[in-house]
This record gives structure tokens, sequence and C-alpha cells, in this order.
């Protein structure tokens, strides 16, 4: 049997009650009535509904705080709000609230009708993008690696087979495409799951500190050394190990390191004895360890020991497929932690992200969508609320378009020109909320020079008001 969808209506008109509830059931609906806030509110808590018809004053409280909270608790409902004495902003301020339409009586059966029906036709729309979505992840990610492009499944895969295994592994990639979410991955799959999973960054630890940091010392093993400490291998004992930017390990800790792999042991600082010890160690890098070898800078013997299964891990430009997916996430992620409802993308800031050639890998692309979502208001996440930030490394060569350069002089000036125009009047447009006056004051121009260039540069002020 068919299950009917639920709405609940909330009115302290009986008359209107009684009303709503035979034409709304009389279409097949299965309708509940109150009327106060609080028994809408304790039924919401423990039962689901697909629709709340909800009146605006009641007696015992506002609609509107009962919408505020039926979207901050994320009850998976439809609002529509009703008001006898009802305005324009009323309505604004409503639907900017989440509500998904806002009635003022007089109201006849076929427009609370076509209402209801449209409300409930999104949320249907809503629950089958929200499945698609699940879907799409369930089916193009591991453990929060998201890509269906023929690289990152050619990673899940390598990411699979290896987890089972004990032996050592080298991740290859450009800063910012995950390397450590791969490592994790392969720890939380194999049979050290329960143990620890340590992170240690070579370049990051002072080379003064590595060893003892890394071999733990004994009482008196130097000027500062007033009592014994456990090393952070030895800590990390029948877990894994990860060194990010092994290329970065020091010639002596390089040696001690091969040890560690070779023998299974470890001497602390200051000590006579050698302790065993029983680690996987993954390694990362973004050098080429190869050449790193040849010129002498990494031991061959140890490249060879860390490097015994090699992920490549594909730079973000070259698999543009899974960008909207990425997107997607960081943006479903940082509107609920936020505590925001933005819902999609713009097609214009896709085709920007689609464009770009992201240095910065998926981090950047995830830092960019965080910084939009704090700043973006409504529903929808637009370019101009990524602008302020794009370039935020200042003017660079490096992404200026190659084809510049085989143009005529005058004309690559003109459109560099233009382009740096254009960059910096919009930084100063979003800066000022669109205000002309203020921009150019700030600029140090006149407002009809501003006019005139933000007219040839096609720029509106409205954009970033």
């Amino acid at each position: 049997m068919e299950l009917k969808e639920r709405i609940l209506i909330v009115d302290d008109n009986r008359e209107s009650l009684r009303e709503m509830y035979r034409f709304l059931a009389d279409n097949k609906y299965d309708v509940l009535c109150l009327s106060t806030i609080k028994d809408a509110r304790q039924l919401l808590e423990k039962e689901p509904c697909d629709l709340l018809i909800l009146k605006e004053e009641l007696p015992d409280g506002s609609g509107l705080e009962l919408l505020r909270q039926v979207k901050k608790e994320e009850w998976q409902v439809e609002v529509i709000l009703i008001n006898h004495h009802g305005s324009a902003s009323s309505a604004v301020r409503a639907i900017k609230e989440g509500a998904f339409d806002y009635l003022i009586p007089p109201l006849p059966k076929e427009k609370i009708l076509l209402a209801a029906k449209s409300a409930l036709e999104h949320r249907q729309l809503l629950a089958e993008r929200d499945y698609f979505h699940t879907q799409l992840l369930r089916r193009y990610s591991y453990d929060n690696i998201i890509g269906k492009s023929p690289p990152m499944q050619k990673v899940f895969e390598l990411i699979e087979k290896v987890s089972h295994t004990n032996t050592t592994v080298l991740i290859v990639g450009e800063s910012g495409t995950g390397k450590e979410l791969v490592a994790r991955a392969i720890h939380y799959h194999s049979a050290r799951k329960d143990k620890q999973f340590l992170t240690i960054n070579c370049s990051a630890i002072p080379e003064e500190l590595m060893e003892s940091e890394l071999f733990g010392y004994e009482k008196g093993a130097f000027t500062d050394a007033v009592r014994p400490k456990k090393g952070l291998l030895l800590e990390a004992n029948q877990g894994t190990v990860f060194f990010d930017e092994i290329g970065e390990l020091l010639p002596n800790l390089q040696v001690k390191l091969l040890r560690v792999l070779q023998e299974k042991e470890l001497k602390p600082l200051g000590s006579a004895r050698t302790l065993k010890v029983d680690l996987r160690v993954i390694s990362a890098t973004n050098k080429e360890l190869e050449e790193e070898v040849k010129r002498g800078r990494f031991r061959e013997d140890l490249y060879y020991r860390i490097n015994v299964l090699t992920i490549h891990l594909p730079p973000l430009r070259q698999r543009p497929e899974d960008i909207p997916l990425l997107a997607d996430f960081f943006l479903r992620h940082y509107s609920r932690e936020t505590g925001k409802r933005i819902k999609t993308i713009s097609p214009e800031l896709m085709q920007f992200l689609l464009n770009y050639p992201w240095p910065g890998n998926v981090r950047e692309l995830e830092n960019m969508i965080e910084k939009g979502v704090i700043l973006a208001e409504g529903e929808t996440l637009r370019l101009k609320d990524l602008s302020y930030q794009i370039g935020g490394e200042g003017f660079s060569f490096n992404h200026l378009d190659e084809t510049l350069f085989l143009r005529p002089y005058n004309e690559a000036r003109k459109l560099t020109l233009d382009n740096f125009s254009s960059e910096y009047i919009k930084r100063a447009l979003i800066r000022h909320k669109g205000n002309v006056t203020r921009a150019a004051l700030a600029m140090g121009i006149k407002r009809q020079s501003l006019h005139h260039i933000m007219k040839r540069l096609r720029i509106k002020a409205s954009d970033y008001k």
C-alpha cells in the first residue's frame, strides 16, 4: 500500500483547521491538526511529517520561532507560513529563514492545495538529490577520499590491496593532494587498525630535536636530559608510522630508519641496548626521490626499503571530473558546520572551478569552498562569494594564459592590465559592499572615472551588494 504524504496543520482557528483538513484529506493526504506551537514541537520531535502548514501568530508563541527550530534541528519537513497581517517584508524574512512559501489570506482552497503540492514536490526532489549524492559518494569515495576519475579509482584499488599486507608504501604527489588521507585509509583497513597511527612531518620538527623525538633518550644523554624519554617510534609500537615529506629526513636519521626497517630495532640516545619495535612504515613525498638518490641526498638502500609499492596521487588539475564531487562534498560539510543552508553551486562558479589550475590541489579547493560558505548568503554559492580570494597569492606569471606571450606586445599588455584592473575593482567593490563612491575614494580615483572603467570592463556594482 502506498504511504500517504503527511501534512501537519497548526492553527488556533478551529474553522480554518476544519476547512483545511477536509479538502487536504479529500486530496489523499494524511492530515494532522494541532492548535499550539508546544503540541506541534512535541509531535515533530517524535514523528516525521512531510509538510508543516503553520500560522505565524499563535497564542503560545511565534510560528517563525518554530520554523527556526525546524531548520536548526534539520527536521526533514517543508514549512508554509500563513499570516493574516503579513507584508512583503515579512514574507521575504520568512523565506530567508527557510520557509518554502508565505501565504496571506484570503486563501482559496486551490491556492493552498497548489502551495502544498509544490512544497511536497520540492521535498521529494531534495530527497532524490540527497539519495543520488549519497550513492555517488558511496560509489566514488574511500574513507573521505573522493574521486570518480580513472586515476583515483586506481588509487582506491591499490589502497584495498595493500591494506591487507604489512609492506612499506611510498605515496607520491604534490602538496595538497591528500597523501595523509591515503596513509590513514591504508592503516584503518589493515590488521593494525586498533593500534596507533602516528604522523611525523620530517620538514616540521627542528633538526636538533628530530633524533631525540623519534628514538627517545636515556637520562644524562645530553645536558637537558634530566629523565629518560620514550621516542615516538616506540610509542607507536605495533601501529603505523607515516613519514610525511620523507625526502627532508636528515642523512644520519636515514641510516637509523633503515635499521628500524631492516632489523626491527632501535637504540635511544645515550643507551647501550637496542629495543625491538614492530612498525608499519608509510612514507610520502612531493619530490622525485630517484633524482634525490642520484644527487646523493637520499640513501639508495633506504629508498628501495620504503618504496616496495608506490601510490601516485594525481594533481587536481589532471582529474577535473572529480571537482564537482569534491566541491559538493565540501559545500555540504561546511554548510552543516556553520549552520547555513547553502545547497547548490551556481553554474558560473562551477565553470570557474573547472577552469582554475589549482596549484594547491584539493586542499586549496576545500579552503576556497569553506571561506565562500562563511561569506555567502542565500542557498546558492556564487562566484562573487569567492572572488575576494581568487588569486589571493598575488599577481603571478604562473596564472597567466600562456597564449599571451604569443600575442603582439601591446595587445598582451592591454589584456593583462584589463585583467588586473578588473580584479582590483572587484575586490574594492567587495570590501565596500558595492558602494561605488566609497570604492573610488579608497582607490584614490574619481567616481566618474571608476564608473567609466567599470562600464568598459562590464562590472556591475549590484553584483557586490
